[in-house]
C-alpha cells in the first residue's frame, strides 16, 4: 500500500504542466544527499484512488498533471494509480522514480512522464547538464528523453 506525506501545486517539475506533486514514502533508495529523508520511514496517509480525487478536487481546473514522487517499494500501485489519474481524472500522469531503470514490466501508456535515477549530489539534479537523472514524455508507449528542457 503506497502512503503519502504531503502534495504541493508546482510549476517546475514537469515541462509546460502545472503539477499536483504528491509525495511518497517508504522509499527503499535512501540517496545520499536526499532533501527530504523523512520520506524513507513508513508514515503518511493511505493513498488511492479516492485519496487521490480529493486531492484533485481541491485543485480542479488548476492542475493539468498528477505527479507521484516516489513509489519505489511498489511500482505496480504507481502504475495503477497513473492509469486513474489519467482514464478517470482526465489529467496527465508522472512517475519520479529514484532507481536508474525504469521496473520491467512497466506499462509505458500508463503515463506521461516519467523520471529516472537516484540523486547524487556530485551529479546535481535534473536542472545540471551533469545529472544522471532523465526525464521522459511517453508517447504511444515509446519514451522521448526531455532532460534537456530543464538546461539553461
Amino acid at each position: 500500500m503506497l502512503k503519502y506525506y504531503n502534495s504541493d501545486v508546482v510549476f517546475q517539475e514537469i515541462p509546460d504542466e502545472v503539477t499536483l506533486a504528491v509525495n511518497l514514502t517508504g522509499c527503499p533508495c535512501h540517496c545520499p544527499g536526499c532533501h527530504s529523508p523523512q520520506l524513507w520511514e513508513d508514515i503518511g496517509e493511505p493513498l488511492d484512488e479516492a485519496a487521490l480525487r480529493a486531492m484533485y478536487e481541491e485543485y480542479a481546473g488548476e492542475v493539468t498533471c498528477i505527479a507521484l514522487m516516489g513509489g519505489d517499494a511498489d511500482p505496480g500501485a504507481v502504475e495503477g494509480l497513473c492509469a486513474f489519474i489519467k482514464q478517470d481524472l482526465g489529467l496527465k500522469s508522472a512517475w519520479y522514480s529514484g532507481r536508474q531503470e525504469i521496473p520491467a514490466g512497466t506499462c509505458l501508456t500508463r503515463f506521461d512522464y516519467i523520471k529516472t535515477g537516484p540523486y547524487i549530489e556530485a551529479l546535481g539534479g535534473l536542472k545540471s547538464p551533469t545529472t544522471n537523472q532523465r526525464l521522459y514524455r511517453v508517447t504511444e508507449g515509446r519514451l522521448e528523453e526531455i532532460t534537456f528542457r530543464f538546461w539553461r
